[in-house]
């Protein structure tokens, strides 16, 4: 007995299909093969009564003993008995010399007398033989009308028909074994990835996200295996990801915490002079900034994933807001005598949030910076569409491998765990640029630079500004260009 679950249900359905289809069929032929018989036995009685009847036509039949024994004679058909009966049923003379006073009633004399060739099939009184009985009124003037009936034996026939409904329930058994050995099968090629799969999973449930479905499946259930086991590897990655994260941002928090703690001891003691007090203010406040942009960003990205990042919406001009994040990162650029030029004379008019705006282009520029070799340039753009503006940022610097280039924009991942911040600063600038209904783009060449694109729609129609230029509108302003050399 196979047990409760899918395995049972798709055997028992399946086997429920054939077998009452396999009935139906058999029931159909066996019907079939029954009629053909019987219909055959009638056909061939009712063309000798024709016969019989066309030719006899002559005579005029009356009780005479010997004359009706003499028409028997020649009604007679060999396997049948003839049996002539008067109108009410009696039977007047048989074909078997048997003397009778019997009176018939059968549904095939009755039909017969109404002016119609009939039969009855049934059990014969006295004998309990199944017959078929087939009957034909003689009419000879008004007065003279007799009842052919001629009765046959299916005894034979019978058995013929037993014998094919046996073979046809032994080629049925057969074919339902066949079927449920194939349904049993078919359950179980379904049933056992099924259950792999639900073991692996049961695993995973238990954290072990080690664990793979193994087996070449096909269809829904390949499908499903490949969906789970790539669920599993994202839960690991991201996992490891979760676990660099911690490990980077403890690190991020305590360095500039061992300094904010290290300068306020120092202060404390006592003993220093006023030159080493400014230095000592000047670390702490410089790493408190650096507190509060981690824990900013923190917060920024924790919005971003509930939702809840408010715009405060504006007019912003993209030229002026790419103006003052490049005199924001002068100095930084100062350092690696890195060149940052704007190198547009457009000054496209957006909708959007422009503290945000900054935020987006500020990490952009300061990654081609951090990511720039020494003496090297920066080149600011716009590329114009008729509903959108392209913010062009490109270095020349060391350039992203084709393997990270993919997920550099993912949550917590660095290129370059050593290098310092939390991994969260391109996943917010990406969703930030998606929340002002645009696309961000990045392009990049190991050793080559890389290329952030930045897209995102114009307002429409015209918007007034106070020099008169419209969105996304020209003007002649000279290109810029900051160059600490």
């Amino acid at each position: 007995m196979i047990k409760k679950g899918i395995r049972r249900e798709i055997v028992l359905h399946y086997f429920l299909v054939v077998f009452m289809a396999l009935l139906l069929v058999e029931v159909i032929f066996l019907l079939a093969v029954r009629t053909y018989y019987y219909d055959s036995v009638y056909t061939y009685i009712a063309k000798h009564i024709s016969f019989a009847d066309d030719y006899y036509q002559k005579y005029r039949l009356n009780d005479d003993t010997a004359k009706l024994t003499e028409i028997i004679s020649y009604f007679e058909l060999t396997g049948t008995e003839l049996q002539l009966l008067n109108p009410s049923g009696q039977v007047l003379i048989s074909s078997n010399n048997f003397q009778t006073d019997m009176t018939i009633r059968t549904s095939d004399v009755t039909q017969a007398l109404a002016g119609d060739t009939s039969r009855w099939v049934g059990k014969q009184q006295g004998t309990g033989q199944i017959i078929m009985a087939v009957s034909h009124v003689l009419n000879n003037g008004p007065d003279n009308q007799y009842v052919l009936r001629y009765v046959t034996s299916l005894e034979k026939i019978n058995d013929k028909l037993l014998n094919l409904t046996l073979i046809a329930i032994m080629i049925g058994a057969a074919v339902l074994a066949t079927v449920l050995a194939f349904s049993i099968g078919l359950a179980n090629s379904i049933v056992k990835p099924i259950n792999n799969i639900r073991a692996v999973s049961a695993q995973m449930a238990k954290g072990r996200f080690d664990v793979r479905i193994k087996g070449n499946y096909k269809y829904e259930l390949g499908e499903l295996a490949s969906t789970l086991n790539y669920m599993a590897q994202e839960i690991v990655r991201s996992n490891q990801i979760k676990d660099d994260f911690i490990s980077s941002i403890s690190h991020e928090l305590r360095t500039p915490l061992t300094s904010i703690k290290g300068w306020s001891e120092t202060l404390n003691s006592g003993g220093y002079d006023p030159d080493e007090t400014k230095i000592g203010m000047q670390i702490i406040t410089k790493e408190t900034d650096r507190l509060i942009g981690l824990v900013e960003e923190i917060l920024d990205f924790s919005k971003l994933q509930q939702n809840e990042m408010k715009l405060v919406m504006g007019i912003v001009s993209l030229r002026e807001l790419l103006q003052e994040i490049m005199l924001n990162l002068w100095a930084k650029a100062e350092k690696k005598r890195v060149q940052i030029k704007l190198e547009t004379e457009v000054k496209p008019m957006i909708y959007g949030d422009a503290n945000r705006l900054k935020q987006v282009f500020l990490n952009l520029v300061d990654n081609a910076v951090k990511f720039s070799h020494e003496n090297g340039t920066i080149l600011l753009s716009f590329e114009m569409e008729e509903k959108f503006v392209t913010v062009v940022v490109r270095d020349f610097g060391i350039g992203i491998s084709e393997e990270h280039i993919k997920r550099v924009k993912d949550r917590f991942f660095q290129v370059n765990p050593l290098n310092g911040g939390t991994g969260l600063g391109l996943a917010i600038t990406q969703q930030l640029v998606e929340l002002h209904h645009g696309t961000m783009e990045m392009e990049s060449e190991l050793g080559q630079g890389t290329t952030v694109k930045v897209k995102l729609p114009l307002p429409e129609g015209k918007i007034p500004v106070a020099d008169g230029v419209a969105a996304g509108g020209e003007g002649p302003d000279e290109p810029l260009a900051l160059d600490p050399a």
